[in-house]
């Protein structure tokens, strides 16, 4: 389905280089975000009351083509469901045409990651390929030290609180996905499902990609669309809605906690965060074409819906009440209740009490 050493190989030979740095600022870089990683675990666990047997993990760090190898692995688990069914297809398709389309989209995968891979500052990889042993962690936490120091040079804010402030974000996720024992397969088991929802046969795949070129054409025009909106059968929209309902929680949740724990250890987070919000908004024309039509646009939104639906939950109901959240995949907010945290907290904290 896709030629994924070609995927690397083509990320990495498109992907721009980083900034300049001596070795030593490197090194320094390096050896500061391992340290703060640490540090900004113990103040999101305080924080936010959730607790993990998990040991402390320290970050990985990456340069961007260690970035694209690390999520090509990734994908390759995310979508081995797929890779499967299709394997096992009854009606395989021909084997020039399985050749050359999987070299086609290496190649497309591979640009798309090029693409994010000077953008990204970190992430908390689910899955990664499963370890021989049993003895590594499911999940890791990486920073992109490349793009950090370039986006603190850019905004030129101090680099010490910068990069406290990004590991606080990116550390909530490690304690969300650690401490929540069932939210990564619930997580997985969505993304499978969206998988296997997949329309295959070769009438609907060709009228998708008719929609995808109208979807582009519309974009370069300045409209709304987005790729990720026009290749989804019906069922995989009803998944979609489930999935971004608890990506929006955990990004909102990454903002909050950053932003909240910020002032008491980062003296300058009112600065950062504002030149942060500035610089979201940026980028050229043809950056901002990109990120639209790969749904990175949405994703943006979604730090602030998540956010505002956090802030409101705590601000009614404190920590205690707002870590309810995580009881199970029941009380998880829907699509529809991130836009009226009310309806959540009604129907998850607000139940009445049983009569004697």
């Amino acid at each position: 389905m896709i030629d994924w050493d070609l995927a690397v190989t083509t990320g990495t030979r498109l992907v721009r280089p980083g900034p300049q740095v001596s070795r030593e600022e490197a090194r320094q870089a390096v050896t500061e975000l391992r340290t703060l990683s640490r540090e900004a675990e113990g103040h999101v666990r305080e924080f936010t009351k959730i607790h993990t047997d998990t040991a402390p993990q320290t970050a990985t760090i990456v340069d961007r083509p260690g970035w694209i190898r690390a999520n090509v692995e990734g994908f390759r688990v995310v979508l081995e469901p797929l890779t499967q069914r299709m394997g096992n297809s009854t009606n395989p398709p021909p084997a020039i045409v399985s050749a050359v389309g999987s070299r086609i989209t290496g190649v497309e995968v591979g640009a798309v990651l090029a693409f994010l891979a000077s953008r990204v500052l970190g992430q908390y990889e689910l899955f990664l390929p499963p370890d021989p042993t049993g003895q590594e962690p499911a999940g890791r936490l990486t920073l992109v030290a490349p793009n950090i120091v370039h986006a603190e040079r850019e905004m030129g804010v101090n680099p010490h609180d910068f990069r406290l402030w990004v590991c606080l974000h990116e550390e909530t996720h490690r304690v969300q996905f650690t401490g929540v024992p069932w939210l990564r397969e619930y997580v997985r088991g969505q993304m499978t499902e969206f998988l296997l929802a997949s329309d295959l046969d070769l009438p609907t795949l060709l009228e998708r990609l008719r929609n995808a070129a109208d979807t582009v054409a519309d974009v370069v025009r300045g409209g709304e669309g987005n790729l990720i909106d026009v290749i989804q059968s019906p069922h995989q929209k009803e998944i979609l809605d489930r999935l971004t309902a608890v990506m929006t929680l955990v990004e909102g949740h990454g903002d909050y906690v950053m932003d909240a724990v910020g002032p008491s250890v980062v003296p300058s987070v009112a600065d950062i965060r504002a030149k942060f919000a500035q610089r979201r908004e940026g980028g050229s024309r043809l950056d901002r074409t990109v990120r639209r039509l790969l749904g990175i646009e949405l994703k943006m939104k979604q730090y602030a819906e998540g956010s505002a639906f956090v802030r409101t939950v705590v601000d009614r109901v404190g920590m205690d009440g707002f870590n309810r959240i995580w009881t199970s995949p029941q009380t998880l907010p829907t699509h529809q209740e991130i836009s009226d945290p009310t309806s959540w907290i009604d129907r998850v904290i607000g139940t009445p009490a049983l009569p004697a």
